[in-house]
């Protein structure tokens, strides 16, 4: 399947809000379910591989430990740009904020940030941020893989 077909269905699936707008806390589609995440990186595609290697060896590594629960990655051409996107698990707001906090004030993060960017300069040239929540009369949906061969979406009706 195509990565915009892939994106289209996401996001046919999940209300996309607009970047940084929150619900209130008294909601209940926020209080039962778990929040996403979706991220897209606009990548120079002079540093396409090293992106790659930076995210695969010590991003996702570090992510994970502080909780980033990473359930998709895709990579995407679109109009002409190479995007990087991936769609992170999260059990509510607060721990979605806590842990970014964490992750950007990790040191190592920043020392190999600053290494490999002095090495490749840009790594990203935009980001896309959202924060994906489950509408009460959505599909249940399950986003984790349940062996490294299935590589697709899961929906219970």
């Amino acid at each position: 399947m195509k990565m915009r077909h892939l994106l289209t269905l996401l996001l046919i699936m999940f209300v996309v809000p607009a970047s940084g707008q929150t619900a209130p806390k008294n909601d209940p589609i926020t209080l039962n379910e778990p929040i996403h995440q979706l991220r897209i990186y606009e990548i120079p595609k002079e540093n396409r591989q090293a992106f790659h290697n930076r995210f695969r060896d010590h991003a996702n590594r570090i992510m994970k430990k502080y909780g980033f629960n990473i359930v998709a990655i895709w990579e995407s051409e679109y109009k002409e740009r190479i995007e990087f996107v991936y769609l992170i698990e999260w059990t509510n707001q607060d721990s979605m904020t806590i842990a970014w906090n964490k992750f950007m004030a990790d040191q190592e993060w920043k020392d190999i940030k600053a290494l490999t960017s002095k090495e490749h300069g840009t790594f990203v040239n935009s980001i896309e941020d959202r924060t994906l929540k489950l509408t009460e009369y959505s599909p249940q949906v399950n986003l984790r893989k349940t062996n490294k061969k299935e590589r697709f979406i899961k929906i219970k009706q």
